[in-house]
């Protein structure tokens, strides 16, 4: 069977069929998943936390971020408004009915947005490319999508006319006063059972009138290899890196960093300040839902890195970030 999304030359992260992490750790298999699943170890997590949701500035001149919840954050720079990975759904899932349950309201109402200028999409796992989502940005804000090949097959497929641009590793896609550039990381793709990897994850280094920010979906610390590449396109004034969803590491550890593994990319990458993400909306593993920001309060202090340079704030919460 061939590749269902993507069809393009060999590359060194492309085989002709399935795209790989060079060098890298592949996917575990169903008999891991298994035995994780089976394991009993999961914490229990809240069935609801209260946030305050936001209501955004249709405009900000300098940089202001908004924390909307998992891997989505409003991004507002220069008087531009950028979303990443945007989920509203209920579910990260591909059902209505079943799978991982958001634990708290998004923290900026739908309806509620700015004019969004560019939406970029890292991977198509449920809980970063949700096209109920997308189809609601399509018809509100007709903008276009950023995401690396393949993913663009998937939401064409469903939402016809939407405007979507895909781009392979180290290629930039170009906006009126924003340029994105996609870099490696490492992690992995499906949305069933036989599409694993045929669709290309990346993260993103954005060039802004107020500044660069380097913007990681999901990433397993590989070595700190992503964040090396990363530093070749900084100094960043912001990274929105991702903290959570990292236990049990035996299964985990190759597709999801953890917070000691934050900090050290955030020290790699030549980042001034950083805002976690991809905690405490999905219990997509088996850590406590408050861990992972006591684990990156913890790394900070033991490298001796004042707190407030690397934030893990809840829903609905607005930081303008320092120059």
């Amino acid at each position: 069977m061939g590749n269902r999304y993507y069809q393009g030359p060999v590359s060194d992260h492309f085989d002709g069929t399935v795209f790989f992490n060079p060098d890298g750790t592949p996917p575990r298999g169903f008999g891991d998943l298994l035995r994780w699943q089976l394991s009993g170890d999961r914490a229990d997590w809240p069935g609801s936390v209260g946030i305050r949701q936001a209501r955004p500035d249709d405009r900000v001149d300098d940089l202001r971020v908004t924390m909307v919840g998992h891997a989505t954050v409003l991004i507002q720079a220069g008087g531009l408004n950028i979303l990443t990975d945007p989920v509203w759904s209920r579910r990260a899932s591909p059902f209505s009915f079943a799978g991982p349950s958001r634990v708290t309201a998004p923290g900026i109402a739908f309806d509620a947005l700015p004019p969004i200028d560019a939406v970029l999409v890292s991977h198509n796992h449920y809980d970063h490319l949700d096209i109920a989502t997308l189809r609601r940005l399509h018809d509100a804000h007709g903008m276009p999508v950023l995401t690396p090949l393949g993913n663009d097959t998937i939401m064409r497929d469903a939402i016809p006319g939407i405007d979507v641009r895909a781009a392979d590793w180290q290629e930039v896609l170009e906006l009126a006063s924003l340029s994105v550039r996609l870099l490696p990381c490492h992690h992995w793709s499906a949305r069933g059972t036989r599409d694993r990897s045929h669709a290309l994850w990346a993260s993103f280094a954005i060039e802004t009138p107020a500044g660069r920010i380097l913007h990681i979906g999901d990433t397993g610390y590989d070595g700190g290899r992503p964040y090396r590449a990363a530093a070749e396109h900084g100094p960043y004034r912001l990274a929105i890196l991702p903290i959570g969803a990292y236990a049990p590491r035996w299964f985990m550890a190759p597709q999801h960093q953890n917070p000691e593994e934050a900090v050290d990319g955030f020290l790699a990458a030549n980042v001034r300040h950083a805002l976690a993400h991809h905690w405490g909306t999905f219990q997509l593993t088996n850590e406590a839902r408050e861990e992972p920001p006591a684990r990156l309060t913890k790394a900070l202090a033991a490298r001796n890195l004042p707190a407030e340079r690397f934030r893990a704030v809840p829903p609905g919460e607005t930081w303008d970030v320092p120059v």
